[in-house]
């Protein structure tokens, strides 16, 4: 199974992107081989519909489940749609949403956040 972590850096101790849509990258975790890809999200430099095009790059790559803050209408219908898992995050270590994960203790995200949220700063301001 392959799991992917929203990231702000290529790295696997890299703070976790409360953002979907618009995060700088996706560390996705292949749960056979216990290793890590790190991927630039193709979204994030979208004028308009940055979460359609990462759920669908995330689609692309095979993932099965997504770990995040929050997820927007478009982006949550592509991911539903392909039957991913959205999970939101706890605030830990990419390691450690992981193993929160993998112990069945990571809550559930079954409905979108607000349109655009994505497009604030981590302030709050647009």
């Amino acid at each position: 199974m392959k799991i992917a972590i929203t990231s702000v850096t290529k790295d696997k101790e890299s703070v976790i992107d409360e953002r979907f849509g618009r995060c700088n990258y996706f560390a996705i975790y292949d749960t056979e081989s216990k290793s890590f890809e790190h991927v630039e999200n193709k979204g994030v430099t979208s004028s308009q519909g940055a979460g359609i095009a990462a759920g669908q790059q995330l689609l692309d790559c095979g993932v099965e489940a997504v770990i995040t803050g929050y997820v927007g209408p478009n982006a949550i219908r592509v991911l539903q749609g392909g039957n991913v898992a959205i999970h939101k995050f706890t605030g830990k270590s990419i390691q450690e949403e992981i193993n929160l994960f993998l112990d069945n203790k990571l809550e559930k995200i079954n409905e979108a956040g607000p349109a655009h949220a994505g497009m604030q700063n981590r302030n709050g301001r647009a």
